[in-house]
């Protein structure tokens, strides 16, 4: 359900909507294709964990969905805070993020859109996924494992995440 919601957004921006837009997309068929390729994974996302419900009674299906469920767990978590501190650190002043895809736009806006929506969604779903995996565990060391690699792999993925987006990875590259 919370896929669906995400997914009804980007579609609206797919068919030409433009209430809440925060600026002028530098290429509007660009604009309606980015968000309508958003609204078919979002769909593809949301639909996904429904129609694998018969694949858990499987015990390989169950490792398949369980490796997926981390996978975009992590994927997922690991966006939303390399994103929500890069907007803080935006609407801050401290870091300028570049948004070469908008013509005109209001950092702002776009900045407390990402923060308090967008954000915030990735964070829900990566949860959802990360619930959904930790539930078919029950309790004891597989549980633990999976929690342990998951949160160990958001902590680096982040870190990395946060050095290439204010450039110090690539200052290390190219020195």
């Amino acid at each position: 359900m919370w896929g669906l919601f995400y997914s009804a957004y980007r579609a609206y921006y797919a068919l030409g909507g433009t209430v809440g837009m925060f600026g002028t997309p530098v290429s509007h068929q660009q604009w309606l294709l980015i968000n309508a390729a958003a609204a078919v994974i979002l769909l593809v996302a949301a639909v996904v964990p429904v129609a694998a419900l018969p694949l858990w009674r499987h015990p390989y299906g169950r490792r398949g969905l369980q490796a997926l469920c981390w996978v975009v767990a992590v994927g997922c978590v690991m966006h939303a805070l390399i994103n929500m501190i890069q907007r803080v650190l935006s609407l801050a002043g401290v870091l300028h993020i570049e948004l070469p895809f908008w013509a005109t736009i209001d950092r702002r806006t776009a900045d407390l859109q990402d923060l308090l929506f967008n954000e915030p969604w990735f964070l829900v779903e990566g949860l959802l996924w990360g619930w959904l995996a930790v539930v078919s565990l029950g309790t004891g060391t597989a549980r633990r494992r999976w929690l342990v690699s998951g949160g160990v792999a958001v902590a680096v993925l982040t870190v990395f995440g946060l050095l290439s987006a204010t450039g110090v990875i690539g200052t290390f590259i190219v020195m």
